[in-house]
């Protein structure tokens, strides 16, 4: 059974966390980077299911107690494209393609992934985001310096 995920919900939370961090989550600033688990915190908003399967889930209980997926950006990827287990899933989609409340993940290196954004506006065009690591509420996406960028279109919840 699928849900509908809920983008208004899940921006909502982005804009309102954006420039601090809620406590109810480990702020993962000084070990690593925030920028997946606030986006994680965002789809939950949205979605509001965990998948508790502690190898290929997607959930947070504490700081220790949490799947990888939780706060990594290639684990968070590879999680959201499948399809057949509970908890939000997405598709890879061209950027301009995207809309508010998709996930768009960066390369800023020449090896990996590193960087995860919500979609918080787009207005006339341009892509505006929230993010971690570096605070952020509505900045352009044209502001970030990146060698690929990766767009993550959010499908739905599966129950």
């Amino acid at each position: 059974m699928v849900k509908e995920y809920n983008r208004t919900l899940a921006v909502e939370y982005a804009k309102k966390w954006a420039l601090s961090h809620n406590v109810e989550f480990f702020h993962f600033g000084g070990v690593g980077g925030d920028c997946t688990n606030f986006v994680s915190q965002c789809l939950l908003a949205g979605g509001g299911v965990m998948n508790y399967n502690k190898y290929y889930g997607w959930f947070y209980i504490d700081q220790a107690n949490r799947s990888p997926s939780w706060a990594s950006v290639n684990y968070l990827r590879r999680f959201l494209l499948d399809k057949n287990i509970p908890g939000p899933f997405a598709e890879i989609k061209k950027i301009n393609r995207l809309q508010v409340g998709d996930i768009i993940q960066l390369r800023q290196n020449p090896f990996n992934f590193n960087h995860s954004l919500i979609i918080s506006k787009i207005q006339n065009g341009e892509i505006f985001v929230c993010a971690h690591s570096i605070s952020a509420l509505d900045r352009p996406l044209t502001s970030y310096k990146f060698e690929e960028a990766i767009g993550l279109h959010v499908l739905g919840v599966h129950l």
